[in-house]
């Protein structure tokens, strides 16, 4: 599989097979993330796997309810150090914790696993489930699995829409 292909395979996956996750698959995944790039080549990320059925169960409610993700093989806890802020007044963690995470996405989906990014979660209602201390930012959960559904059609807009050359033409 192309990178193109993968990105083109990759969708946010709603339903996943009672099947567990290979260590060796998941080695994959991770060293994809940890080959991520990062400003000030700071490598801040840090994931919290979390397989246990129970601890599963309660992230869902720290998570709105979203109850697809107990049958995920597992619930990525992505999380960071860094409090820095590039010139531009952007803060790092986010931007770079997001990379590492398309990383895991485009690996996963190259070995049959499917995943959905999840922003809709309480931060205060996670760290003690999984006891991450306050100086550390929680920034997305990640379910990850096996699919039990297929991909659906996804509406991309034309490249047009998106991209000019030289000025601000849109």
């Amino acid at each position: 599989m192309t990178v193109l292909e993968a990105i083109r395979n990759r969708y946010s996956c709603r339903a996943y097979q009672d099947r567990a996750i290979e260590q060796e698959t998941l080695d994959k995944v991770f060293e994809a993330a940890r080959l991520a790039p990062s400003a000030r080549n700071l490598q801040d990320w840090r994931f919290v796997v979390v397989t246990d059925k129970e601890t599963k169960i309660k992230l869902v409610q720290a998570a709105n309810n979203q109850r697809f993700l107990q049958n995920a093989a597992a619930i990525l806890v992505a999380c960071s150090n860094s409090d820095h802020v590039m010139r531009c007044g952007q803060a790092i963690a986010p931007i770079d914790v997001a990379i590492a995470l398309e990383h895991i996405c485009l690996q996963a989906t190259e070995l049959g696993l499917a995943t959905c990014w999840i922003g809709s979660f309480f931060p205060d209602k996670v760290r003690p489930i999984l006891g991450i201390p306050e100086h550390i930012a929680i920034i997305e959960l990640m379910a990850i699995g096996y699919p039990a559904d297929k991909q659906k059609e996804q509406k991309r807009d034309s490249i047009d829409k998106i991209l000019c050359y030289e000025k601000w033409r849109f």
